[in-house]
């Protein structure tokens, strides 16, 4: 039996069931499902369970990695939740699951998640694997953190810095992955 290919998707557990946000991660899971992906996520509210909706409304699959640290348990639609001892734990796990990763709109907690694949690439910690940035939001971000890693590095370096894909869309998203992870 093959492995299954594993996308962790990072993002905000405020979203609202109204807000765009929440309504593109449903759509994204539709779409990586659709594509045979498993969805991974940290398991909660928000776009975690808005990406995890999506993917089971497609028959896909689903997990959750929750953490001890965090009040309650995983959403209703995850498959296999995982749950840590702490925060920190919880973060190398959804790292490490992943065979590609999609940040969505989110706050610091979304910042850290995506900042930490990007500098273990960055550091040769771990193999550099397709990361999709959806929609706008990071762009500036990205532009910032680009232009101060900039200067002479190597050509390995450079593939580093500009590792991170814009997606303007869930469906353009999950596409891009389907390309990259085989």
């Amino acid at each position: 039996m093959t492995r299954p290919r594993i996308v962790t998707v990072f993002g905000s557990g405020l979203s609202q069931r109204s807000n765009s946000n929440y309504v593109d991660a449903r759509v994204l899971g539709r779409e990586l499902a659709s594509r045979g992906f498993t969805v991974c996520t940290g398991g909660y509210g928000g776009v975690m369970e808005a990406v995890s909706r999506g993917a089971k409304e497609a028959g896909g699959k689903t997990i959750g990695v929750t953490a001890d640290v965090f009040a309650g348990h995983a959403n209703r639609w995850i498959d296999d939740e995982v749950r840590k001892k702490n925060w920190r734990d919880r973060l190398f796990e959804l790292v490490e699951r992943g065979d590609a990763y999609v940040v969505c709109r989110g706050g610091t907690g979304t910042l850290v998640e995506w900042a930490v694949v990007w500098e273990m690439v960055n550091k040769g910690l771990m193999k550099s694997k397709p990361l999709v940035a959806l929609g706008g939001f990071w762009k500036p971000f990205v532009r910032q953190m680009r232009a101060a890693e900039a200067g002479p590095h190597s050509e390995t370096r450079r593939s580093r810095i500009n590792l991170i894909h814009f997606a303007p869309s869930p469906r353009s998203a999950a596409e891009y992955l389907a390309r990259k992870v085989r």
